[in-house]
């Protein structure tokens, strides 16, 4: 039986933060990643993200797609190269996939939703999440670029203290654990699970790459909320 839910494709999907919560909010969800997977919780396809996106572009399978997101890797952005294009494995240098991510979301023509770390790449801030709006124990502020829809920014509660930690040579406590990292305070995997929500994966360079679903899971209402109010 064909599903009757929206369809939104996930590119460079990594373990499955961001689709988990298009799930949650009513999405059927396709991944995308250069990177095996084995442990991202619904389908994936394994290959270059913009490759993929250009063949389904060509092919006319894009259409069966209600809307696209992406987390293109920056050279200015994180360190971790989790499910870029060009690392084969952790770490390493990796170009800025953002500008020319944009332009294959241009040409599906349909709404879109890029991500980016906190003033890290060159996209629109038309959203800003932070985990303290959903009651989380990580911070994770997160940028969104959105294509072809809107939707109002939400209040930034102020953060109840600090992310627990060293940092600069001075050790904190606070509300937060830091996800990301070794060393230095940093959260384990299960204080890195417990904060964003996250239990489908154990392996700790895809949790320091997720957001939490808590992030998609509003998005993605925001989005279906949006639509509904255009063809009402």
């Amino acid at each position: 039986m064909t599903s009757t839910r929206p369809r939104v494709l996930d590119l460079f999907s990594c373990a499955g933060g961001a689709a988990m919560g298009y799930h949650l909010a009513g999405f059927a969800v396709d991944g995308c990643d250069i990177a095996d997977r084995p442990r991202y919780p619904f389908p994936c396809h394994q290959g270059d993200a913009l490759e993929y996106l250009a063949h389904l572009i060509t092919t006319g399978d894009i259409e069966r797609y209600t809307l696209v997101h992406a987390s293109p890797p920056c050279q200015a952005g994180c360190a971790l190269t989790v499910g870029t294009n060009q690392s084969q494995g952790w770490g390493g240098t990796h170009t800025d996939l953002v500008a020319p991510t944009r332009e294959l979301l241009d040409t599906t023509g349909l709404p879109y939703v890029m991500e980016q770390p906190n003033g890290r790449a060159e996209i629109r801030k038309d959203l800003s999440l932070c985990g303290e709006m959903f009651g989380l124990g990580v911070l994770r502020h997160r940028n969104f670029e959105l294509g072809r829809w809107a939707t109002a920014q939400p209040a930034h509660p102020k953060h109840r203290g600090y992310v627990r930690g060293h940092r600069h040579g001075v050790r904190r406590d606070g509300p937060y654990v830091a996800a990301y990292g070794n060393g230095g305070g940093k959260a384990t995997v299960p204080e890195m699970q417990q904060a964003m929500g996250i239990t489908w994966t154990a392996v700790r360079e895809e949790l320091t790459e997720a957001i939490p679903p808590a992030f998609t899971t509003w998005i993605g209402t925001a989005f279906l909320t949006a639509r509904q109010e255009v063809f009402a």
